[in-house]
């Protein structure tokens, strides 16, 4: 069985697609598997794969028998960018960002898409070539990926981590196959009741077993809209939660004082502007009463790099309760050290908190399309798993985000609580079911092609079978009879 999965733009998309590639290859050994990915997070993939037992390598390279191998390619892919919830001053203000990223960056991001889906349709082109199902975990990098498929008609299977779907998922849904969805759809957000069969929004589901049919066109009562099945997103095996006895043995290795409560604070890995410069206001208060470590991500290091100073160091050992990273590979070991946690509200990087079962207070950016972080973070907190901060508040008033980690360093069964019913929303088996359901529209489609290869023996054609020796014999007879009465 052949598979493609695509997934970039962002860690986001990485990550969760890497864990359901291990699970395939875990099923299914013998599967040919390819990475497509954009410029920006090549190196990226191959880097976070390297643990997973198989090779993986570039397009140049190929596979040895006996070892399971995974081709990674590149594919131009182009963002569409556009900022929400900006008022006209800040139009008027933000006029560089207006020019440099909406105007100039969604020109080349135009001829970056032209350009994937000519890629898309040349390596797509050979049938030989072509995957068994396509698995696309969501984000600008796979809408032309998932156009061409849809004109060679080949199944794709999409993943939304989100509350809110992303434009290039709006846009492929229709024609998905199945669309994985990463949280549970509330009752009063389904529109499909009211939906006649074969119209409207996607059919909903919680059964994998229901694909059966689907990818040759076949379903009950003609409906032909794709299936919506709840998955969960797929996060890597490391994100589990850790015992009272672990946390501490994690601080010692980050060099904090096993006894002190650690409030670690990430931005993800480029970070996070309005909170590192929260964070830079309302540090010295903060280390009055916890440890802690802040991630302030690749983009923003250079201007947080004089916190550093509260760092103190004696002979390679930790003197002071603060640390500093641009960023940290072992994030999984971090948070899991961590009491509390204060991020934004990425769907991926909930999902992992959630299954490190950590008491968590989200802050969401606002400006980002369809505000698909303010929903992700509402939909939680109205459960009462987390707390919210909406990054438009805490920069008018840094102080509403301390006065927060101060109440919950002090609240450990309060702590204890938001983290129960975050860790409520976990779904340790999401790889697994993204890989089930993958793994079985592609055996659906390998069934046609076994039947097709096997024709009746009346349907194979004279030149195909050999002689036998009486036909052999006989021809010669008539060979010999016929040059004799030409002879006469």
């Amino acid at each position: 069985m052949k598979f493609l999965v695509v997934g970039g733009g962002s860690g986001g998309h990485i990550t969760p697609a890497v864990a359901v590639v291990r699970e395939i290859l875990e099923k299914s050994p013998r599967s040919k598997v390819e990475f497509w990915t954009d410029k920006k997070y090549y190196k990226n993939v191959v880097k976070i794969t390297t643990e997973l037992g198989v090779r993986w390598g570039s397009s140049a390279q190929t596979g040895t028998r006996g070892v399971p191998y995974i081709r990674v390619r590149k594919i131009s892919a182009g963002k569409f960018r556009r900022y929400s919830g900006w008022t006209f001053l800040q139009w008027i203000r933000n006029w560089w960002i207006v020019l440099k990223d909406l105007v100039l960056g969604n020109i080349v991001g135009f001829f970056r898409f032209v350009t994937g889906l000519w890629q898309s349709f040349w390596r797509l082109l050979p049938r030989s070539k072509r995957p068994d199902v396509i698995f696309l975990k969501g984000g600008f990098v796979g809408l032309p990926v998932g156009l061409v498929a849809k004109w060679f008609k080949i199944p794709y299977v999409i993943h939304e981590s989100d509350a809110v779907p992303g434009l290039a998922n709006r846009i492929l849904m229709e024609d998905a196959t199945v669309i994985a969805t990463g949280w549970k759809q509330k009752e009063s957000g389904s529109s499909t009741k009211q939906q006649k069969p074969g119209q409207g929004e996607p059919a909903y589901t919680s059964s994998i077993s229901q694909i059966d049919g689907i990818v040759n066109g076949e379903s009950s009562k003609g409906d032909t809209r794709p299936l919506r099945i709840f998955t969960g997103i797929p996060v890597a095996a490391e994100f589990r939660s850790v015992s009272p006895a672990q946390q501490s043995a994690l601080k010692k290795s980050f060099g904090f004082d096993p006894e002190q409560p650690l409030v670690v604070v990430t931005g993800g890995s480029q970070g996070a502007e309005n909170i590192n410069e929260a964070m830079r206001e309302i540090l010295p208060e903060m280390l009055e009463f916890t440890s802690v470590g802040l991630v302030a991500g690749h983009k923003q290091y250079e201007k947080m790099v004089e916190l550093k100073r509260y760092e103190d160091w004696n002979r390679a050992k930790l003197q002071s309760n603060f640390r500093l990273w641009e960023f940290n590979s072992a994030m999984h070991e971090l948070l899991g050290a961590a009491d509390v946690v204060i991020s934004r509200a990425g769907a991926t990087t909930i999902a992992e908190l959630a299954a490190l079962e950590k008491a968590v207070v989200l802050v969401p950016f606002e400006a980002l399309p369809n505000s698909h972080q303010v929903r992700n973070a509402e939909d939680l907190a109205d459960s009462g798993a987390v707390v919210m901060i909406k990054d438009s508040a805490m920069r008018k008033k840094p102080t509403l985000l301390l006065d927060e980690i101060r109440h919950l360093v002090r609240s450990p069964r309060e702590r204890a609580n938001l983290a129960e019913k975050l860790h409520k929303e976990a779904a340790p088996d999401a790889a697994a079911r993204l890989a089930a359901i993958l793994l079985q529209i592609a055996k659906e489609r390998e069934q046609p092609k076994k039947n097709s290869s096997k024709k009746p023996a009346a349907q194979r054609s004279v030149r195909n079978q050999r002689p036998t020796r009486h036909e052999k014999r006989m021809r010669k007879v008539e060979k010999h009879k016929t040059g004799a009465k030409k002879g006469r």
